[in-house]
């Protein structure tokens, strides 16, 4: 929901901070105190309720008419103390709510006469804003609608210009008022305020002029939440620093104070990109609901109470845009720790799984996270008498149902599973005991069954009789219509983002749809550079060009005259408008949700003044079967198929959903002989275009033989359709549901599916909607579950009268399917060009060697224990994890001289990068720089494997001419020695910490003592001791087994330590020689021996 209702304290402290540069208003400092609270505690720190000896408080949870209701206390500190403490945690009934009183506002007493309270309001509609101003306010104002006089300002693109003159302020507010100017500048000021800070409503009951101020007394407001992103700034109160959360509160609607779970999914939500949202209506009813998509969320709702489960109804709510599985299963762990608390009941409960046919989310991921949740929770799930209704549709939704179907199977749990086959809502029935089970469907359809061509029955069953299409009589080719439409088999469109899935989901339909080419000529891209993208048309390879400018891209390709923009809500104000400058555009499809209402408002104007359709904000698009469909809707190619969207039927139909436009699709074609036109018109309160608008198309279009309206509970739109019908301008058969007929039912406030529905007066009710429908002759079913009848009943009557004369279907072209998506259902198998076994990256988390990065960072493992896991795929033992962290350390730099770091300075003063000059410096590494580690754990292991004694070893070493690896140093003696070593030997000694046997280590010292006493400098040295505690580690920890111990060794694991540990320094030196912006090195003359063949006379 975008316009959202916050606390008076809030919406005054966004005006105070607004006016405090003015000197305008009053600006006190008010606060909050909440149940449990010390009052006087908080009250002590705001000096000003100490000075004054007086104040006011009142609940500020939403609630009005609070002086009515004796809800509103001036007093001394002490008064006002006593009235908060008597007061909080008590429960009031307001309207059909019974409420807690638990947050309030105390703020300074305005002392002023009855006769000195004002009232103004502030609030928009589509196209306009209207102030309100009435001389007189407070408690008993009465009907103000009756008194007040009204200033409408029409919407303007420029703020600038969206401003009352000075004689229609004279006229709102009275020349003859006293303190005239003042208040005239302050109704002016505040207008600005209302739409720079994005209110949507702004009520102030009173206002009075005291003191040379106005004091703004009581407010009620709404924000427009989804301008956060414009206005957090703006909305800090002066007592937040910048860097502190954006405090604005929205409180929960009086009498609905968020449970604990609530609240949890509401963390959720706000957390993801997915739609979460949860209300629990009865804890202890039977009824629970968890619906995929937020149309269907309430036509579900509808359905249990037009079928009479109302008072059963245990929750309403919502998981869609494409949640992940993790996401999924905590939503219904939610669910179903709340369904199975207290005791069972004797009739048991019943959960709706339900949904539309989803565009794009992947159904078999979310439903994963569903059978998870199930397996949790399967001993209360029993225990409380628990069966399952499920129907779903979507990408991936036979793997989808088949899981749940086979884990309900191993759980011994009642699950009735149904796909799109079956009406959407019917499953209710059969869950209220009120209808039968659904019967099987006669031909289960599966994903891959468009592999093949169409008209080829390969699995064996009985087909359906197919709904054949309208003759070419009812259907005229393009070049014989009268009318064209939005949409032809001829349009062209550029697409704005980068969406490439989307992109070939269109060229796919077109394909299907036989048509000559492409709907999408191009795509364009800010970020981007020119170039060219390659997508399929059927088996054929085609390029695409992608242009950084959009202009470049309207000016290349004339022929387009759509636009599917696919910007963030945070730039597609700006993205529409550019492209509302190009004549050749005639409608824009906007998908981005979360658009402030404010910039949707100017876009519909210029809109208008340029004659171009705009579909959205807040939609998946529109589809003309056979001619163009918008971005993903439709869904995949199966859905596409099934709902035979590939050729054009005789039915249009509007609708605010997408996921309920698809659904649309599905019954249409289950019913008539298919859809003509599909429009979306998106669930922001102000849709770019309208029912009105679409439907006065459909009747204009002779190729249209009936007409379908989904319409939703809030707003007045509908009514326009009602007036249409009553002038006989709709005389085509036009068959109307308005979903939110539960908001009847449900006495708390709940916010209903999309943005725009919200019934604000009885007259946005659904069920007024559809009776009003009804009165003047739309064919209105007597619930949801209906729909689908009373469209077949339709359409066979059309045929009856000839209006349609069905045909024999013909089967469409074969589509490839993308590989990624074969793949994904397991259709198809392809050897893997690679073999991974430390690392995954592809599921929610990042995984090292089977360890979640969350679980690596929260043991606290560190670089060693990264190192272990990616290395050898195991957790090593603490004392092995800081062994690697000492060695990185040891071995991170030796100083400039040694030849990797020398390299690795003449390349860092060649001007090269840090890439090319650490690498240069990693190149010198081999036997004879940094390569002893493995050697040294190689000789020394194979001594010891062979039982040698420590004498036997050197003597051998001699033998075959050979150094022993790791011994000897050129500076370091037994008198002088290595401080690095002495810490190494000093760690795999105590035993306390370094707890396993060092067999190796102890073998190794007994050599440096018969080396060093031939010559001081042959000790131990880094190279050897770090091989021969590596080696102890993976022979004598017991996680490695002999064999692997040994290929550890073999393929160069520990000269990897060397690596590792050398590239910190080496970057050091890189780094150190650009802060010293050192010049090109070139080694001296007299360092170089120049030895050159003697030159002949």
């Amino acid at each position: 929901m975008s316009a959202k209702a916050v606390s008076e304290l809030s919406g005054k402290e966004i005006l105070y901070k607004y006016f405090e540069g003015t000197g305008l208003v009053n600006s006190p400092f008010a606060f909050h105190v909440k149940t449990g609270d010390d009052f006087n505690q908080i009250a002590g720190s705001y000096e000003w309720l100490t000075k004054a000896g007086k104040g006011v408080i009142k609940p500020d949870q939403l609630i009005k008419r609070r002086g009515k209701m004796g809800l509103v206390k001036i007093g001394s500190p002490e008064e006002l103390s006593d009235w908060f403490k008597k007061r909080a945690n008590s429960h009031v009934q307001v309207g059909k709510s019974l409420g807690r009183l638990h947050t309030f506002i105390v703020e300074p007493f305005c002392a002023h006469q009855e006769f000195d309270e004002m009232y103004i309001a502030i609030f928009s509609t589509r196209e306009e804003d209207t102030i309100m101003f009435y001389e007189h306010g407070g408690v008993d104002i009465g009907d103000v609608e009756s008194k007040a006089r009204f200033l409408k300002v029409p919407v303007q693109v420029d703020n600038n210009l969206m401003s009352p003159t000075q004689e229609q302020l004279d006229t709102l507010v009275g020349v003859e008022l006293p303190n005239f100017e003042v208040v005239k500048k302050f109704v002016d000021l505040l207008y600005k305020a209302y739409k720079e800070l994005h209110f949507t409503y702004l009520e102030i009951n009173p206002f009075v002029f005291v003191d040379n101020q106005i004091h703004i007394l009581d407010l009620a407001a709404k924000l427009d939440e989804t301008a956060n992103f414009i206005c957090s700034d703006k909305w800090r109160s002066r007592h937040t620093p910048m860097s502190a959360p954006m405090p604005v509160d929205f409180p929960a609607p009086f009498g609905r104070d968020l449970t604990e779970e609530e609240q949890f999914i509401a963390n959720m939500d706000a957390k993801t990109g997915a739609s979460l949202k949860l209300t629990i209506l009865n804890r202890k009813g039977r009824v629970w609901t968890m619906v995929a998509g937020g149309g269907a969320s309430v036509v579900f709702t509808d359905t249990v109470c037009d079928l009479g489960g109302a008072s059963e109804l245990a929750n309403y709510g919502e998981y869609s845009g494409d949640p992940s599985e993790s996401q999924t299963f905590e939503y219904a762990k939610t669910i179903l720790s709340i369904m199975t608390e207290g005791e069972p009941r004797s009739d048991g409960k019943v959960l709706i799984i339900g949904g539309s046919i989803a565009n794009f989310t992947n159904v078999a991921k979310t439903f994963g996270g569903i059978v998870k949740a199930f397996e949790t929770y399967i001993t209360k799930l029993k225990e409380h008498k628990v069966t399952v209704y499920v129907r779903r549709g979507g990408p991936n939704y036979q793997e989808g149902l088949r899981c749940l179907k086979d884990a309900a199977a191993k759980l011994e749990l009642p699950v009735h599973v149904f796909g799109p086959e079956t009406h959407m809502t019917a499953i209710v029935g059969a869950a209220l005991g009120t209808h039968a089970l659904p019967s099987v469907p006669i031909e289960p359809k599966t994903t891959g069954q468009f592999l093949l061509s169409p008209e080829r029955n390969t699995a064996g069953t009985e087909r359906q009789p197919a709904s054949p299409a309208p003759t070419s009589t009812d259907a005229k080719p393009l070049d014989q219509s009268t009318f064209r439409g939005l949409f032809e088999n001829d349009t062209k469109a550029i697409i704005w983002g980068q969406q490439a899935k989307a992109i070939q989901g269109m060229l796919d339909f077109d394909y299907v749809c036989r048509r000559d080419t492409p709907s999408v000529v191009a795509s364009t891209y800010p970020f981007t550079g020119d170039n060219k993208q390659k997508y399929y048309f059927g088996q054929k390879e085609v390029l695409i060009p992608a242009y950084k400018s959009m202009a470049k891209a309207f000016a290349t390709h004339p022929e387009a005259s759509v636009m599917v923009t696919f910007a963030s809500m945070r730039s597609v104000y700006e993205t529409v408008l550019e492209a509302l400058e190009f004549p050749q555009l005639k409608v824009i499809a906007i998908i981005a949700e979360g658009v402030p209402e404010n910039q949707t408002r100017k876009l519909l104007k210029v809109a208008a003044e340029r004659g171009v359709t705009l579909i959205g904000p807040a939609t998946v698009g529109g589809i003309k079967p056979g001619c163009f469909k918008i971005g993903n809707t439709g869904g995949m190619m199966d859905n596409i198929l099934s709902s035979k969207l590939y050729r054009p039927g005789s039915v249009a139909y509007v609708s605010r959903s997408g996921g309920m436009s698809n659904e649309l699709n599905n019954i249409i074609s289950q019913n008539t002989n298919g859809v003509y036109e599909g429009i979306a018109i998106g669930g922001d309160r102000y849709p770019g275009s309208t029912y009105v608008e679409h439907i006065a198309r459909y009747q204009a279009d002779d190729r249209v033989k009936m007409i379908v309206l989904l319409g939703e509970v809030g707003g007045t739109e509908e009514y326009k359709i009602v007036d249409m019908l009553n002038r006989g301008e709709i005389t085509k058969p036009l068959v109307a549901w308005c979903i939110g007929t539960c908001a009847d039912h449900i006495t708390s406030d709940v916010q209903f599916g999309h943005a725009g529905a919200s019934a604000n007066s009885n007259g946005e009710t659904a069920a007024c909607k559809n009776a009003a429908l009804r009165s003047v002759g739309a064919i209105v079913p007597s619930s949801f579950d209906e729909l689908g009848n009373k469209i077949r009943d339709t359409y066979d009557i059309l045929v009856a009268y000839g209006a349609i004369v069905p045909q024999p279907e013909v089967p469409p072209p074969p589509v490839p399917m993308d590989y990624a998506w074969a793949r994904e259902l397991g259709l198809i198998r392809k050897p893997a060009s690679f073999m991974t076994s430390i690392c995954d990256e592809r599921g929610e988390e990042l995984i090292y060697g089977g360890v979640p990065i969350t679980k690596v960072l929260e043991s606290e493992l560190g670089i060693g224990g990264v190192l272990g896991l990616l290395w050898f795929q195991k957790s090593l033992p603490a004392y092995a994890n800081k062994f690697i962290e000492i060695c990185l350390m040891l071995t991170a730099d030796h100083g400039p001289a040694v030849s990797g770091a020398h390299n690795t300075i003449v390349c860092a003063r060649a001007g090269k990068d840090l890439i090319s000059s650490l690498t240069s410096g990693l190149l010198t590494i081999g036997d004879r720089f940094g390569g002893a580690l493995d050697g040294a754990a190689r000789q020394f292991s194979n001594a010891m494997d062979n039982g040698w004694s420590p004498m036997q070893f050197v003597n051998e070493m001699g033998i075959q001419k050979k150094h022993i690896m790791g011994i000897g140093h050129r500076v370091k003696s037994i008198n002088n020695p290595d401080k690095r070593v002495e810490i190494l030997k000093r760690f795999a000694m105590d035993k306390s910490e370094f707890t396993q046997e060092t067999p190796l280590l102890e073998f190794a010292l007994e050599v440096e003592k018969i080396t060093t006493a031939k010559k001081p400098n042959l000790i131990l040295n880094v190279d050897g001791a770090i091989g021969v505690i590596f080696v102890d580690i993976l022979r004598q920890s017991k996680l490695f087994t002999p064999a692997e111990a040994q290929e550890t060794i073999d393929i160069g694991t520990l000269n990897g330590l060397f690596v590792l540990g050398r590239s910190i320094g080496f970057i050091g030196h890189y780094l150190d020689q650009s802060r010293l912006k050192q010049g090109l090195y070139r080694h001296p003359w007299d360092d170089i021996s120049y030895i050159m063949p003697e030159r002949n006379s």
